[in-house]
């Protein structure tokens, strides 16, 4: 038998060399990825940078008529703020590179920041996750099955207003419903304060109070933690399932155009099997190709929701940082997190990559 490493390339089969492309382009694909990981954060810490020196240094927002001029003359030459813009972005850009983004004015790393409450937002944006998908999903499908009737036009108004809402104008009437006239949820907080002491008492702790409850192993916790969850995941995640809903409508509207499922409606098939068996998976794949730059809307939605609902997350205490005028805080969480969502996309795009092979082509 002809080896196909000597053979000519009309005796090597179709199959084999097309493989060999797809998994060359596979490869190029995710190394442009993640090459192109590297501008995106610098331009995002970039302007981030700029945007915080606009307000001038970090030392006058903060303490400025706290301090005598003399005193605040004195911090600012301490911290460097009197040097030129381009010294200082130059060292800021080599503590980023050494993972030092930075120190808040109550002298906790901003590393350290994002260990302590990242927890909680990303507990937060896993629920609103949720909510999105299980929303977003089933109403598109059923927009789709139901195009140009009256049902289709009521879910894409609903689509629209998950959409445009504000999340803290979701969050505050989804509180005056649920807490304030009907009793049935809290309003604020991850848990009870005494379930909540007990978690951050833990050993070896996660921060995300979803795992170290079902850790303990107590239903009144969990159901505590659960109770708490619901109504800032449904704000947050109304946002995102208004997106889903529209995408999944146009994509399952596009399959069902397509010639196969019209073969398969003239045998008789009904169009709800049309919809559940043909056009549902294939409808789920520009999803996952979108769910990276919904990642970055929750994180910044994240910040509303947390503040409406007083959830102690990283959004919490970006806003907490912001009223104290703790512009170094700020600028290294926004940089953290621009870092954070510049490598989920890319771990998205490979994903998306992997399961429908038209996104590297």
């Amino acid at each position: 038998m002809a080896d196909t490493a000597t053979a000519p390339p009309e005796a090597v089969p179709a199959a084999a060399r097309k493989g060999a492309r797809g998994g060359a382009t596979l490869w190029r694909y995710v190394l442009i990825r993640f090459l192109l990981i590297f501008p995106t954060i610098f331009i995002l810490v970039t302007t981030v940078f700029l945007m915080m020196r606009v307000t001038g240094d970090p030392i006058t927002a903060a303490l400025g008529g706290q301090l005598t001029p003399a005193q605040l003359e004195e911090r600012i030459e301490a911290a460097g703020y009197n040097r030129p813009l381009i010294v200082q972005y130059l060292e800021y850009l080599g503590q980023i590179l050494r993972g030092d983004f930075g120190t808040t004015l109550d002298g906790q790393p901003v590393v350290g920041v994002l260990a302590r409450y990242g927890g909680a937002t990303l507990e937060l944006a896993f629920y609103a996750l949720i909510v999105a998908f299980v929303v977003g999903i089933p109403l598109g499908m059923l927009a789709a099955a139901l195009r140009d009737r009256w049902g289709d036009a009521v879910l894409r108004v609903f689509a629209i207003l998950c959409y445009a809402t504000p999340v803290f104008f979701a969050g505050l009437i989804l509180k005056l419903v649920f807490s304030v006239w009907l009793g049935v949820l809290p309003s604020s907080g991850r848990a009870s304060p005494r379930i909540e002491l007990q978690l951050n008492r833990l050993d070896n702790s996660t921060g995300i109070f979803t795992i170290d409850a079902i850790r303990t192993g107590n239903p009144a916790i969990i159901g505590d933690v659960l109770q708490h969850a619901i109504l800032p995941g449904v704000a947050l995640g109304l946002l995102t399932a208004g997106v889903f809903l529209r995408l999944v409508r146009t994509n399952v509207i596009g399959t069902l155009a397509m010639p196969y499922v019209d073969a398969a409606r003239s045998r008789g098939i009904s169009e709800y099997r049309l919809v559940r068996k043909h056009a549902y998976k294939p409808a789920l794949i520009p999803i996952i190709t979108v769910i990276g730059l919904q990642i970055a809307m929750l994180l910044g939605g994240a910040v509303l929701t947390e503040t409406t609902f007083e959830w102690m997350g990283l959004g919490y205490q970006l806003s907490e940082y912001l009223k104290a005028r703790d512009y170094v805080a700020v600028q290294g969480i926004v940089a953290l997190l621009a870092v954070i969502v510049a490598l989920t996309n890319f771990i998205v795009d490979i994903i998306a990559a992997f399961i429908d092979p038209r996104v590297r082509y």
